[in-house]
C-alpha cells in the first residue's frame, strides 16, 4: 500500500500512467476532447413558406395586430419589461431574436397578455399570432425529429463519488475536494459547462492512486476486482482478464483490444520494475480511472459532422444514459447484460421501473429535485439572527429533508406530480414540528403527518421553499412569485432593468406602510410594473409565511393581507387556494415544466425549439396517465432525445 502513498507530482504520475507516450492515453483524450464541440445546434427545419410570403403575412397580418395591442406597452415610446416589439420591422429582424418570441408565444398562450384593463385579442386573433410564431420563428416537423446532440460530458462531482462507489464497493468520496461543478440551465450536469481544469486533472489523478490505494486494503473491494493469486508465468494473461472486467464496467461498454493492450503494457513495465502483482495491476485500474473513457460521457458515431443523419444510440450508451438519469451513476450489471445482448430497448419499460425501485434513485431527490426545486440553496441563505432567533442548523436541515421525502413519496409510491401542489400530508421531525405548530411528534426521526385543519398544503408551504426566497430581515414577495413562474410553470420573468430604483426599506417606511402597500407604491414606476405584476400577486399569497416559513397572522403591526390575482385573471386567497389554482387552472402550464426540468436533467444540455415534439409527446403522455412521476419518467427515457442523436451543423 506504501507504493501508492508516495508523493508524486501530476507529471509524473501521468508519467507512469503512459501519458507521454503518444499512441497511449494521449488517443483516449484526442478521442473526448476532438468530440467535445459537437453540442445541439439551430436544427429545425426551413420555413414552411417562401421568404417573400412569410415578410408580406407578417405585414399584413401579424404586424397590424401587434401594433393594434401591443405597441402602446411595447413601442417605442414604452418598453415595459425593456422590450420593443415595434423594433421588429421586418420578419427576418424577428427571426434573429427567437428568444424574445419564445416568450411573447407562452404570455399568449397563457393568456397573460395583454394584461388586464387593456384590450383584448380574439381567440382567433392570439391563435393567429401564436401559430405564425409557431411555424415561421420556430418550425419543426415532429415526422422528421431532429433529437439534436449533447455536447459530450464530463462526470460531475456527485456522479464521479458514486460511480466510484459502484465500481469498486470502496466508501469513499473522493471529489469532496474537487472544484465545485459550474451550473446551467438549472443543473449541474449539463455537458456545456462541465470544463476540465488542469487544476481537475490533477486532483483526478491523485483521487484515482488513493481509490487503487483503498481497494487493495480492502479485502472486500479486492474480491470484487482480484480473482486468486496467479503463477509466474500468468500474471500478464490474469492481469489482462482483470483490466479487461475492470475497464468495461468503468468505461461503459466493451474495451477495444488496443486500449486493453496498452493497459496490459503499463502492468508489464511495473512487473518488469520489480513491483508485486497487486501493485502492478493497481498501476492499470488507476489508468483505467484517468482515461477519457472514464471521466467522460462520450457516444462515438458515424459521420459525427453529418447533421442529416440521426441514429439510435447505441445499447450500452442508453444504458449509461438511464443510470446517470435516475442513479446519478453508472449502469449495473443487469443493464450491462440486456447492453450487450441488445436487449435493452426492448425491455426499456420493465428497466425503467426496476430503477425507479432502486434505493439508488433516491438520487432523483437529492439531485434533480434538489436543483429543480433549489433545495441546495437552503446552505446558503442567513436569516438574520435578531429577526428569527428561533432559526438553527438543525432546523435547516429538517426544512430540507421535509421537502425531499415529499418527492421520494411522489416518487416511490408513484403519486401524482400534482401531490407536490396540493398534498395534505407531509414528513416533519419534532424539531420542524415545532416550527410549524404541529404537536404530537417527538425525537428526530422524520414521520409523516396530516395537514388537515391546518394552512399548509404542497411545497409552497414548505419552509424550505419560504425560507430560500426571503430576504434575512423579511419575506419576499418578489422572490417568491418568480419562484413560481421560474420553476413551477417555466415562466421567468425578464431581468429588471438597468437603473430601477430599490424599494424604500427605511425604518420610518416600513413603520408607515405594509410590505404589500410599500410593494404597490413600487410598482407605480412604469419601469417596474410589468414585471411586478405577474411576481407580486403570487408572492402575496405566501405572505401568512414569515421569512423562514413559520405562520403568521401579522407582519409586524399590519395584518397579512393574502389575497392575489394571476395574471390570467384568477383571484386566490392565500396559499391554499393559490396552490389549488396551479394544480388546475395552470396544470398544462405546471406538467410541461415538469417534463421540460426533467428533459433538461436527462439530457445533459438546454433544451431548443425543436425539442417541443419532444415536449409535447412527453406532457401528454404524462397526462393520460393521470401525472404520475413513472410516466414522465417514461416518456422521457422513450423520447427521441434520450433514444437518438445526430451529427453536428445545421440540419436542413
Amino acid at each position: 500500500m506504501g507504493q501508492f502513498q508516495r508523493s508524486k507530482s501530476a507529471a509524473g504520475k501521468a508519467r507512469r500512467l503512459g501519458y507521454v507516450e503518444p499512441q497511449a492515453m494521449r488517443s483516449y483524450w484526442m478521442i473526448c476532447l476532438s468530440a467535445a464541440a459537437g453540442f445541439a445546434g439551430p436544427g429545425g427545419m426551413t420555413p414552411s413558406l417562401g421568404a417573400d410570403a412569410v415578410e408580406v403575412r407578417y405585414q399584413e397580418e401579424i404586424r397590424p395586430i401587434l401594433q393594434r395591442f401591443c405597441y402602446d406597452c411595447h413601442g417605442e415610446t414604452k418598453q415595459r419589461a425593456g422590450l420593443s416589439l415595434q423594433a421588429y420591422a421586418d420578419a427576418s429582424a424577428a427571426r434573429k431574436d427567437r428568444k424574445t418570441w419564445e416568450s411573447v408565444l407562452r404570455v399568449l398562450r397563457a393568456g397573460e397578455m395583454p394584461p388586464e384593463g387593456r384590450p383584448q385579442l380574439s381567440d382567433a386573433q392570439r391563435s393567429q399570432v401564436a401559430r405564425w410564431i409557431e411555424s415561421e420563428l420556430f418550425p419543426v416537423d415532429c415526422s422528421r425529429p431532429d433529437p439534436g446532440r449533447v455536447t459530450i460530458r464530463r462526470l460531475n462531482r456527485v456522479e464521479y463519488n458514486n460511480t466510484i462507489r459502484d465500481l469498486t464497493g470502496v466508501d469513499y468520496q473522493p471529489a469532496e475536494g474537487f472544484p465545485a461543478d459550474d451550473a446551467g440551465y438549472g443543473f449541474d450536469n449539463i455537458g456545456d459547462v462541465l470544463s476540465l481544469s488542469p487544476l481537475l486533472l490533477e486532483k483526478y489523478l491523485a483521487a484515482a492512486e488513493e481509490v487503487v490505494a483503498r481497494v487493495l486494503a480492502s479485502p472486500e473491494a479486492k474480491r470484487r476486482i482480484f480473482t486468486s493469486e496467479p503463477k509466474p508465468e500468468e500474471r500478464l494473461t490474469c492481469a489482462r482478464e482483470i483490466l479487461g472486467r475492470f475497464a468495461r464496467r468503468a468505461w461503459r461498454r466493451p474495451v477495444a483490444p488496443e486500449d486493453l493492450g496498452r493497459l496490459s503494457t503499463l502492468v508489464k513495465r511495473a512487473l518488469d520494475a520489480g513491483d508485486g502483482f497487486e501493485a502492478a495491476v493497481g498501476v492499470g485500474l488507476q489508468a483505467v480511472l484517468v482515461s477519457p473513457h472514464f471521466l467522460f460521457r462520450g457516444e462515438l458515431q458515424e459521420e459525427p459532422d453529418n447533421p442529416r443523419i440521426v441514429r439510435p444510440v447505441d445499447e450500452y450508451a442508453l444504458a449509461s444514459r438511464m443510470s446517470y438519469f435516475l442513479w446519478s451513476s453508472m449502469p449495473d450489471e443487469e443493464l450491462f447484460r440486456l447492453a450487450e445482448r441488445g436487449e435493452l430497448r426492448r425491455n426499456l419499460e420493465a428497466q425503467t421501473r426496476r430503477m425507479l425501485g432502486d434505493p439508488r434513485a433516491r438520487a432523483l431527490s437529492e439531485h434533480f429535485a434538489g436543483q429543480w426545486l433549489q433545495l441546495r440553496n437552503l446552505s446558503l441563505v442567513a436569516p438574520d439572527p435578531q429577526t428569527f432567533p428561533g432559526f438553527d442548523e438543525g432546523l435547516r436541515l429538517a426544512m430540507r429533508r421535509e421537502t425531499e421525502l415529499l418527492f421520494e413519496t411522489i416518487l416511490r409510491e408513484d403519486r401524482s406530480v400534482l401531490d407536490l401542489l396540493t398534498a395534505d400530508y407531509t414528513f416533519v421531525n419534532e424539531r420542524l414540528a415545532r416550527h410549524y405548530g404541529l404537536g404530537g411528534v417527538a425525537g428526530p426521526e422524520f414521520r409523516r403527518v396530516s395537514l388537515a385543519g391546518t394552512p399548509r398544503r404542497g411545497v409552497l408551504t414548505h419552509a424550505s421553499v419560504l425560507t430560500i426566497t426571503s430576504n434575512p430581515t423579511r419575506t419576499s414577495p418578489v422572490k417568491r412569485g418568480k419562484w413560481v413562474l421560474e420553476n413551477l410553470l417555466a415562466a421567468p420573468p425578464p431581468p429588471p432593468p438597468p437603473e430601477v430604483p430599490p424599494l424604500n426599506e427605511s425604518a420610518a417606511a416600513a413603520a408607515n406602510a405594509s410590505l404589500r402597500q410599500r410593494l404597490e407604491q413600487h410598482r407605480d414606476n412604469p419601469m417596474c410594473a410589468s414585471c411586478h405584476a405577474q411576481m407580486d400577486p403570487i408572492g402575496f399569497g405566501l405572505e401568512h409565511f414569515d421569512g423562514i416559513g413559520a405562520y403568521r397572522e401579522r407582519d409586524g403591526v399590519f395584518p397579512v393581507d393574502a389575497a392575489g390575482k394571476l395574471t390570467s385573471g384568477e383571484i386566490f386567497q392565500g396559499a391554499g387556494e393559490l396552490s389549488a389554482l396551479l394544480a388546475t387552472v395552470k396544470r398544462e402550464e405546471f406538467a410541461r415544466c415538469v417534463a421540460e426540468r426533467l428533459l433538461t436533467y436527462a439530457l445533459g444540455r438546454g433544451l431548443e425549439h425543436y425539442d417541443q415534439c419532444a415536449l409535447n409527446q412527453i406532457t401528454a403522455g404524462a397526462t393520460r396517465a393521470g401525472h404520475r412521476f413513472s410516466a414522465f419518467v417514461l416518456e422521457v427515457v422513450k423520447s427521441v432525445p434520450f433514444q437518438m442523436r445526430r451529427g453536428e451543423g445545421e440540419r436542413h
